[in-house]
């Protein structure tokens, strides 16, 4: 009897040890929990919303990516605004990526209640990076609050070595659980 005690206690943790490897890689190479923080991807996302980042998926533009901060000791939630070989340009509040111009409907309009104009600062890539086109293994990213978002137009490019994953699905708020688009 003591035996087949020990077996079922052995088994037990060889199925614990076991599962908690596969949680281990899955984390490591395939998926992340992540929590946003502060204000910069308003609209779209809010303070405390919890995201599942996928680390497979290949990167496009306008995908909302986190990344490690290359100015602070954090992760960020941006959106790819560009992918390498882009010029992009803001002019009169128009995004333009490679000349052509974009609607940005999830950028916020608002501060404090009242109507922000211009939304976006005009800019181009050359006058922030001093580069025409956003190198290889590199991405423009912008808040989505571009009033207040620390974003590629402060710290630059950022290297897709900084790149956590894409953010595929928003788990909390409960009201607002789904697909990221």
């Amino acid at each position: 009897m003591q035996q087949k005690t020990k077996n079922e206690i052995m088994s037990w943790i060889k199925s614990i040890c076991f599962a908690f490897i596969i949680v281990l890689v899955c984390r490591q190479f395939l998926f992340a929990p992540v929590v946003v923080q502060g204000e910069s991807m308003f609209p779209t996302l809010t303070d405390n919303n919890k995201l599942i980042v996928t680390k497979t998926t290949p990167l496009e533009r306008f995908d909302l990516i986190v990344f490690n901060a290359p100015d602070e000791e954090q992760q960020y939630v941006k959106r790819i605004i560009g992918i390498p070989g882009d010029s992009v340009e803001v002019k009169d509040d128009v995004l333009y990526v490679n000349g052509k111009p974009y609607s940005e409907p999830y950028v916020n309009t608002e501060v404090d209640g009242r109507q922000v104009e211009p939304k976006t600062n005009d800019f181009t890539l050359q006058e922030i990076t001093d580069n025409s086109v956003v190198p290889d293994d590199h991405y423009f990213v912008l808040g989505d609050n571009r009033t207040r978002s620390n974003d590629s137009r402060a710290f630059g490019f950022i290297t897709d070595d900084l790149v956590v994953g894409e953010a595929k699905f928003r788990f909390y708020p409960f009201n607002d659980v789904g697909v990221m688009n």
